[in-house]
């Protein structure tokens, strides 16, 4: 199948997934605790990235959704019920 030129440039257009990124302040301190953390993120939800500042002030927690959206409010409840804090990090 022969590809035009308007296919090929603008083809990439149509293969972006777009992806969200959630950003939240924590309590997990250890290096333990960061890496059962993630671990329990990455088998629960779809996430491309997730990962924990333990030497930041706020425990900055990142993770980012892959093609399927992960809703902020799941991860916050997700991580409370582990027992650490989380909320949204303006």
């Amino acid at each position: 199948m022969k590809t035009t030129k308007f296919a090929q440039k603008y083809s990439l257009i149509f293969n972006i997934i777009v992806m969200e990124i959630g950003i939240f302040r924590t309590n997990i301190c250890t290096p333990q605790d960061k890496n059962n953390v993630i671990q329990a993120i990455q088998q629960h939800f779809n996430t491309t990235t997730c990962s924990i500042d333990i030497e930041d002030c706020d425990k900055v927690m990142r993770i980012v959704a892959g093609p399927v959206t992960v809703e902020e409010h799941d991860i916050i409840l997700f991580i409370r019920r582990m027992g650490y804090q989380c909320e949204r990090l303006d």
